[in-house]
């Protein structure tokens, strides 16, 4: 079969990026323009503001994506683009731009579900490692920081399928992240800051009470899909986090490293933890391993009562340390291998899109005129 060229484009949040990516498993260009200069001064991504840097920035990434794989618009097989979930003005300026790429070149133009993506990031991955020996059924961990889900993946021909077994309740894993540091002046985005800092700290020093989930989820609605699941919930850890700084008096500390890291204008990790005292550093160890064990408990316990072959952890989340090494150990007593996608393609990407197109594009799935975002997208 021919080599199948697909440009994918991606801006479900903060970060305009467009790929090319060959036959769903050769990574052939990877262009991410971040936006979290423009969305520090706020410490979480302001909707309006991102749509307007997504306008900004996508002509350009797009024309770098295809001069680094050493492609023109006319020698590409189809284009594919995020539909959702995401927020909703972001993802249109993505999807108004590759309709009208894919209009004015008449190529077919795919529409992704940007969890799917985040999935086949890991194919992607091993397939150009020439891994084909991933065993099915796959349970995929999708953590990042607007999504903490479990989904049963199969792969049957050229077709995926997907169930979902498992959600959070309230914040995502990562939200949880940005909105901790948030508290304790540590900066945006926060997951990468707390895992670096959490080193530092004493993971046992707090006590996180786990999070109990006694009734069914309202959202579910009679879904189909519903019976055992394995659901997350994050906001109680968070108000744990509050509730700690107000008991322990750290809201001064707090405000002067606020305004001593305001200072400068990029931290070091020797600035953060010059302006950190053991309170605060045990605080974030602890928060983070309350996190960590939760997310491996819950993905485990989903595991074996499914009896998958295969473990998936991927998403924003994913790029966090203690969470690879702690899921690669825990995954290892239970006798399942767990992939993650590098750090480069853990965050939103465009690869993964354009990698999740590809099966589509030989089933033929190709877009109507008339789709357009849906921001609350299940998969």
């Amino acid at each position: 079969m021919a080599d199948t060229y697909i440009l994918g484009i991606e801006s479900s949040c903060d970060e305009t990026a467009a790929a090319v990516v060959r036959s769903g498993e050769k990574l052939v260009s990877n262009v991410v323009f971040s936006q979290i200069a423009a969305h520090q001064p706020y410490g979480g991504v302001v909707p309006e503001l991102a749509s307007r840097e997504h306008l900004k920035a996508i002509v350009p990434v797009v024309r770098k994506a295809l001069a680094d794989a050493g492609q023109c618009y006319q020698s590409l097989d189809a284009l594919a683009v995020t539909q959702g979930p995401g927020l909703a003005g972001a993802l249109l300026v993505g999807i108004s731009y590759a309709k009208a790429l894919a209009f004015a070149l008449d190529k077919p133009l795919i529409a992704v579900n940007h969890l799917e993506g985040h999935i086949h990031a890991v194919l992607l991955e091993e397939r150009q490692n020439e891994n084909r020996e991933i065993k099915f059924p796959v349970l995929a961990l999708v953590v990042s920081g607007g999504h903490t889900h479990l989904y049963l993946a199969e792969q049957r021909d050229v077709s995926w399928s997907y169930k979902n077994i498992g959600h959070t309740r309230d914040d995502a894993a990562g939200e949880g992240f940005d909105k901790v540091a948030k508290l304790l002046a540590l900066g945006y985005p926060g997951g990468p800051i707390i895992d670096k800092l959490s080193t530092y700290g004493d993971p046992t020093a707090v006590k996180f009470p786990a999070a109990q989930l006694k009734h069914r989820d309202r959202n579910d609605k009679g879904n189909v899909e519903s019976g055992v699941r394995f659901d997350f919930s994050y906001s109680g850890i968070k108000t744990s986090v509050l509730r700690y700084v107000e008991v322990h008096s750290l809201q001064a500390s707090i405000d002067a490293r606020r305004k001593a890291l305001a200072a400068i204008e990029k931290p070091s990790l020797e600035n953060y933890l010059a302006h950190c005292d053991s309170k605060t550093l045990n605080l974030v160890a602890s928060f983070q391993r309350a996190i960590v064990e939760d997310l491996i408990a819950k993905t485990l316990a989903a595991a074996r009562a499914c009896d998958v072959a295969t473990l998936f952890v991927t998403g924003g989340v994913a790029a966090n340390n203690e969470l690879r090494q702690r899921f690669e150990g825990a995954a290892a007593m239970e006798g399942l291998p767990v992939y993650f996608p590098s750090r480069p393609l853990s965050t939103d990407n465009a690869a993964m899109i354009a990698a999740a197109a590809y099966p589509k594009f030989l089933a033929g799935q190709f877009a109507k005129e008339d789709f357009s975002a849906e921001a609350s997208m299940k998969l």
